[in-house]
């Protein structure tokens, strides 16, 4: 029984280890070419209009309905301990360091990744990607590096949106259900967030769109038993991006804390 389970703890922990090493040989990859001539702007602006403006209404249905739930909980618990006047310091304050940035970049990989591994998978198998390396032109340099630096451009900005928008979904609930005065609601917003707040969760940000951006490429670029796999490519790229973030997040916000302490 224990020689059957070491086995495919053996094959996961083989799989764990090459994946590691793909994502260093594609990173190492992407800075070597990176600074290499010809630059691909006209490319790079393609995918900020196709990452970042098609996702802006999922991330407003997204933070604006956050924003509100949370702004609802608060003031509902609140309540019965006369706390409802913390509720735009609780909602602003968990919006800015983590919500907002955190549930962006999950929508963000939802789509975005999904949508990356799924196009350079569907290009490996059409041999689309052996073309462009048999007119002499590098695939990294032409698919890989204008989607990574498109998700570090958008997703910044998207969770930027997504803060704001999340802040006025609480500011429209706590004036409506909870009776609490919009121009109070707005005043605390602005008087107890500070810059710490937000440069937490918008540094997380670039972290996240490479968490997004790489192993997307990575599993697109892997494909290589037809279209079936592309499929998988693609579930597997989500997955991954999201576990990341989740994980992620917690070491991050521990090093900006650590960062916060210092300043």
């Amino acid at each position: 029984m224990n020689n059957l389970m070491a086995i495919p703890f053996k094959e996961w922990a083989e799989d764990q280890l090459y994946f590691l090493g793909g994502l260093g040989y594609l990173i190492k990859d992407c800075l070597k070419e990176g600074f290499k001539k010809p630059y691909y702007g006209s490319l790079l602006i393609e995918q900020i209009y196709q990452v970042g403006y098609r996702s802006f209404p999922l991330v407003l249905v997204t933070s604006g309905a956050i924003g509100m739930v949370m702004a609802l909980q608060f003031g509902y618990g609140l309540e019965k301990f006369g706390g409802k006047p913390y509720v735009p310091r609780l909602v602003a304050s968990t919006i800015l360091r983590e919500i907002g940035p955190m549930f962006t970049s999950l929508m963000f990989a939802a789509r975005v990744g999904a949508g990356i591994a799924s196009e350079i998978g569907s290009m490996v198998v059409t041999q689309q990607i052996d073309a462009i390396r048999a007119l002499g032109t590098s695939p990294i340099k032409k698919i890989v590096i204008p989607r990574v630096l498109a998700c570090l451009i958008v997703l910044p900005l998207l969770a930027a949106l997504a803060n704001v928008i999340g802040n006025l979904g609480g500011l429209v609930v706590g004036s409506v259900e909870l009776n609490i005065d919009a121009q109070f609601y707005l005043r605390r917003v602005l008087e107890t967030s500070n810059i710490k707040d937000y440069m937490s969760g918008f540094g997380k940000t670039f972290f996240f769109a490479l968490f997004i951006a790489i192993p997307s490429c990575y599993f697109g670029l892997n494909v290589k038993n037809g279209t079936q796999e592309v499929g998988v490519a693609t579930r597997k790229a989500v997955v991954t991006s999201s576990l990341l973030i989740l994980v992620g997040d917690f070491f991050l916000a521990k090093i900006f804390w650590i960062i916060e302490k210092w300043l």
